[in-house]
């Protein structure tokens, strides 16, 4: 059996991919019971976070693993395996291993170093044990990734090549201002209260804000997390110290009516729809402000933040909306130029890519010759070669072939901008840590209204300078997959090993057993002394070979002594399986004691 691991990751796929294919609590759930129902797989765990969603097994063929896992992630997250198939990545046995070391000591996360990838794999782990499809290959794996995670934190400053998710989050807020001072006084909702909102309002309560509100479909747990709030950062009104933090526990229901009261907003719940609406956050501020923000400049219409248009997609915006902000822009009003100029609100560059938004093929045709220097008539646009060369022919050959194929260039969501009219300064800063989203994309349009979601951290995220620290965690990393394989490829050899030293066992007890029939009148003492002799010589003769089996079978391609040991003494391949089997029961009775002992003297909570 092997190692693997089907994924993808914020390294490997769209935000937009990521978002549809996040699983949620009973999905996780499925995917696991199908995984080791399946032929190719023994054990599985998941490992789902708001960036990464991967699949281990331990797996017998690796093709046909592949296969399999590959189709259950395409079936429990809801995305066609052909369009999940280019994103996904595959690792196998030692890099198998190295990529999961990587995960927890915080490598491979959006921002690099982050601790909480430390919790999401322990949930994981307790997730996978409780439904009882981890063994002992996942067990080991995910153990010791905590421990390589633990290693690197406290042997390196990796804390400092990255902050946690949240952290990260409110540092882009703040638009590069000390987050301690930007979040001064200031009153914060967080919608949620699993581990990331938790984070949210722990360091929300550390950064000095005068107030937070948690908003929770579960009354009990935004309860308990308002008190933890308070033993470690609150106060009573009656304390009267602005240095503390006031916390509360509000239902779902008066989320509309704390965000009119609201400076920051974050939300990390696990619903499969928007939590919150353009429509809802236009309403708060507008109860803030006294007044209904408009949209942006090249923002939505005023009739889709009424929702007048209905949303065909979850957290898109419809295709009326869409169409409506399409139109190319420009900076100019140059007679020549073949666009409807004076319908378009400025701000962007009209000879960039994202100029041509939402072009027809027709229209790119003369649009590019335009933008060459020459003027073409409309009636021959549709003609290729029109005029003067374009100034990318390449590009815009490109872009025609889009228009051709799917009627017009798609709008891009961040095109290419140039000076124009500053936006309002922000009255309401939302993040958005949730995947699959839970504000709406659409909310970055609105004025008075500044959105950090999933998406934008990526970006953010890609530029990040890396600390030093990070060569030393990878020389970590490399030592402790190297350690485990070998104390794998080691523990695999030792049922056979068992096997061998039973089998000699039983060939002295048999040898004893028939000299005392050849000899009847040995005595007791002759006859044990005899016996503990054989036996000394059948330790001696098999002590080097074993150990020196071992050694070899640690070694990277060693798995193939085992083979050998049983080839040579011809043991009996049940015999090899009965150890194993024999080992794995006396864990389980090892464990289930050791949980009934505590539970015995745990004593009254």
């Amino acid at each position: 059996m092997s190692l693997l691991v089907v994924g993808l990751s914020h390294r490997s796929a769209p935000v937009s991919v990521l978002d549809r294919a996040s699983l949620s609590t009973e999905a996780q759930t499925k995917l696991l019971q199908d995984a080791v129902a399946a032929e190719p797989a023994a054990e599985a765990a998941v490992l789902a976070t708001c960036n990464r969603i991967e699949l281990y097994a331990d797996v017998d063929k690796f093709h046909a693993g592949v296969a399999e896992l590959s189709t259950l992630l395409a079936q429990h997250s809801g995305v066609g395996l052909e369009e999940l198939t280019p994103h996904l990545y595959v690792h196998y046995e030692d890099r198998a291993v190295h990529h999961m070391f990587s995960v927890a000591c915080g490598l491979d996360s959006m921002v690099v170093g982050e601790g909480q990838i430390l919790g999401q794999i322990k949930d994981s782990l307790a997730r996978a044990q409780a439904l009882h499809t981890a063994g002992r290959l996942m067990n080991d794996l995910f153990q010791q990734a905590l421990r390589v995670g633990k290693r690197a934190h406290s042997e390196t400053g990796i804390d400092r090549a990255g902050q946690s998710l949240v952290t990260f989050g409110l540092e882009q807020l703040a638009l590069g201002a000390p987050v301690e001072t930007w979040a001064q006084g200031k009153k914060a909702l967080i919608i949620g209260a699993g581990s990331m909102s938790s984070l949210a309002a722990a360091t929300l309560a550390r950064t000095g804000v005068r107030e937070i509100v948690i908003a929770n479909r579960t009354a009990d747990r935004a309860e308990r997390l308002v008190a933890l709030l308070g033993e470690q950062y609150g106060q009573s009104p009656a304390e009267g110290d602005d240095t503390d933090v006031l916390a509360r526990a509000v239902p779902m229901g008066s989320v509309p009516f704390e965000l009119t009261r609201a400076d920051v907003v974050v939300s990390c719940t696990g619903a499969t729809g928007l939590v919150l609406t353009a429509d809802a956050i236009a309403a708060g501020v507008e109860g803030r402000a006294g007044a209904r923000p408009e949209t942006a400049r090249g923002g939505l219409p005023e009739t889709a933040l009424r929702g007048e248009a209905p949303q065909t997609v979850r957290g898109e915006v419809p295709e009326e909306a869409r169409t409506a902000s399409l139109p190319p822009v420009s900076i100019g009003t140059d007679e020549d130029c073949p666009l409807d100029l004076s319908s378009v609100p400025p701000g962007f560059s009209v000879m960039g890519e994202a100029a041509v938004a939402g072009m027809d093929a027709a229209t790119l045709e003369q649009h590019a010759a335009w933008a060459a220097g020459s003027t073409v008539d409309r009636r021959q646009a549709g003609r290729r070669g029109v005029g003067a060369d374009p100034v990318d022919p390449e590009l815009i050959g490109a872009l025609a072939a889009t228009a051709a194929s799917v009627g017009r260039i798609p709008e891009r969501r961040r095109p290419e901008p140039v000076a124009g009219p500053p936006r309002p300064e922000p009255v309401l800063h939302l993040l958005d840590l949730a995947m699959p989203r839970d504000i709406d994309a659409a909310a970055h349009r609105l004025a008075g209204v500044r959105l950090v979601d999933i998406e934008a951290l990526a970006q953010a995220s890609a530029d990040a300078p890396m600390a030093a620290d990070v060569d030393q965690v990878r020389r970590i990393v490399s030592d402790e997959v190297a350690a485990f394989g070998a104390a794998q490829r080691a523990a695999h050899i030792t049922p056979t090993v068992v096997a061998l030293r039973t089998m000699a066992a039983d060939v002295v007890a048999g040898e004893i057993a028939r000299l005392e029939g050849r000899l009847p009148g040995l005595d007791d003492k002759h006859r044990a002394e005899i016996t503990q002799t054989v036996r000394r010589v059948v330790d001696k003769l098999l002590h080097a070979p074993t150990v020196r089996v071992k050694q070899l079978a640690a070694e990277p391609g060693g798995a193939g002594y085992a083979d050998a040991l049983r080839t040579l003494f011809d043991l009996d391949p049940e015999t090899v399986a009965s150890v194993s089997r024999a080992e794995e029961s006396t864990e389980k009775n090892a464990k289930s004691a050791t949980i009934a002992y505590i539970a015995e003297n745990r004593g009254p909570a």
